[in-house]
């Protein structure tokens, strides 16, 4: 890439060291971070689809080391996006997501959109969820099942398993129902972001434990939390997905069991309640 090059390692917080490549200046108000690894034409195909919605908002590719050729910087750039970073520091989905917030928070934010690049989503929601943002929620979550979303070609055993088990195990570890929380299209604050009570950037998250932990932490603490209705179209044929066979569903479980259980939260100093290794103003 040729684009502008930084190369990121943070002291103060734990984020991955990362490499950035800026194609254009921030000009919008929240982001849209779409985290990815080696997605190919199914990533071209959502990037086209996003320009073509024309949702207003900058697009920041969270790379977790794509060898597949799909980030050139000539397409991303004619298809509206501002900022490739790319990580090459350990860890996975939830190292990607750390790199991208703690990015997205230093150009000044207020918030930040995320959703899978592997072409499943409805993209046209991002105006929702933006909508919500501005009406100052601080988690928004995606959902499929409420009225107006659309589940579309759901294998029954991730139904089953969202429905019966994952969305009800961390609706009551939050005390708030939620519907779909295997669902990456989400909407987070700045505010939720930087709160140290939320702790986003701590090496404990490295795959899937944010994508349990934020729903749950946000409304424990009284954040303001809500679902909009999005849509999740499953191709015939093979799944697009990272979480394979009954080991990686099982893992998924016991990720969200322990968020429900507050294992995630994190710890703080008896005389102060500050997060150690925090740096406060």
């Amino acid at each position: 890439m040729t684009g502008t090059r930084q190369v990121h390692q943070e002291e103060d917080r734990q984020v991955p060291r990362y490499e950035r490549y800026d194609f254009a200046p921030r000009r919008s108000r929240y982001a849209v971070v779409v985290p990815v690894i080696n997605e190919g034409e199914r990533l071209r195909a959502q990037l086209r689809r996003m320009h073509d919605c024309g949702h207003g908002l900058d697009v920041l590719i969270a790379d977790g080391g794509s060898t597949d050729g799909s980030l050139s910087e000539g397409f991303l750039a004619a298809h509206g996006v501002r900022s490739v970073l790319v990580k090459s520091g350990p860890g996975r989905l939830s190292a990607q997501l750390r790199m991208a917030f703690a990015a997205t928070l230093a150009d000044g934010y207020h918030g930040v959109i995320t959703l899978d690049g592997n072409g499943k989503d409805g993209v046209e929601a991002i105006a929702r969820f933006r909508a919500r943002l501005d009406q100052g929620y601080d988690y928004v979550q995606g959902s499929r099942f409420v009225a107006g979303g659309a589940a579309v070609n759901t294998p029954w055993s991730r139904y089953l398993g969202i429905r019966l088990v994952h969305a009800p195990m961390l609706s009551a570890g939050g005390r708030t129902w939620y519907t779909d929380t295997t669902n990456g299209f989400r909407g987070h604050s700045a505010r939720l972001l930087a709160d140290p009570r939320v702790g986003v950037f701590r090496d404990v998250f490295d795959a899937y434990e944010l994508l349990a932990y934020l729903p749950v932490r946000a409304a424990r603490l009284g954040l303001r939390v809500c679902e909009v209705p999005v849509t999740r179209a499953y191709p015939t044929g093979t799944v697009p997905t990272k979480i394979k066979g009954w080991s990686g569903n099982l893992d998924l479980l016991a990720v969200a069991a322990r968020a429900a259980t507050g294992r995630y939260d994190p710890a703080r100093t008896p005389s102060t309640g500050e997060v150690p290794g925090r740096r406060t103003a």
